[in-house]
């Protein structure tokens, strides 16, 4: 499940694997965000065997961006074992929320707009139309993609509950093409920060093995289901799944048995 929503959504799969990992199965929480960055690699290299081949993914502005959120990605990594495993619980919840949010305000999908920078094209299935675009704001969203690579390495999450809305807000990329770039960055950004958890320890095979071979499985449908739905219907997906898992990990922090 985690593999069909993280891949669909671009967000890894980390939202869905760190509540479940640490409610359903008592797992302690650093050793869950551990686990969930590996996942988030996983999922990365299947989903883009099929955006890449659709032409989706915006190479040129994911390896822009990979520059900060990789860097983060370290800091967080470093802070993440260093400070108690509640207040991880409580920033994941405030980051699910705050996505969440950002998504329902927009309402629709960005109109598509030449701007001369870093532009590409793709053809949407569900809209039966070659969709053309530029990126807006490429300064703000160099410096935005820092604090999405460091909430990654300190909840788990690849970045990509931060880097969805950073590139389809604020630099102005269709949802479908935010959706196929961030997959591609979330790999890398995750990698940055496994190297951190691995050295303290928190690298679980028991978890993180079947965790991944689940995830590989689900991320192959994932893509397949983006590129043919609406982007209001993903937009839709994306903020319920949120809301109820920054519930469930903001009960977790509380102490309130599920």
């Amino acid at each position: 499940m985690a593999g069909v929503f993280g891949s669909m959504l671009g967000v890894g799969g980390g939202v869905i694997m760190v509540p479940m990992l640490s409610l359903a199965f008592g797992v302690p929480i650093k050793v869950a965000i551990a686990t969930s960055i590996v996942c988030v690699i996983a999922t990365s290299s299947m989903a883009q065997t099929t955006f890449v081949s659709r032409g989706m993914t915006n190479v040129r502005l994911g390896m822009l961006l990979e520059v900060a959120t990789s860097v983060g990605a370290v800091a967080g990594g470093v802070t993440a074992v260093l400070i108690d495993g509640r207040v991880l619980q409580f920033g994941f919840a405030a980051v699910l929320v705050y996505v969440a949010w950002q998504m329902n305000r927009r309402g629709d999908d960005v109109t598509p707009v030449r701007t001369g920078v870093l532009e590409a094209a793709y053809y949407d299935p569900a809209a039966r139309r070659d969709v053309e675009y530029g990126v807006r704001r490429p300064r703000l969203g160099f410096a935005l993609s820092l604090g999405a690579g460091n909430v990654s390495g300190l909840l788990g999450v690849g970045g990509g509950a931060f880097k969805v809305p950073i590139m389809n807000l604020l630099m102005g990329v269709p949802l479908k093409a935010t959706i196929a770039t961030s997959n591609l960055m979330i790999g890398v950004t995750a990698a940055a920060g496994a190297a951190i958890f691995y050295g303290r320890g928190y690298m679980d095979p028991y978890y993180a093995v079947p965790a991944a071979l689940g995830i590989l499985a689900g991320a192959r449908l994932g893509p397949r289901l983006a590129v043919r739905l609406s982007a209001r219907a993903l937009g839709l997906v994306f903020q319920v799944l949120l809301v109820v898992f920054a519930a469930l990990m903001l009960l977790r922090g509380l102490g309130v048995g599920l």
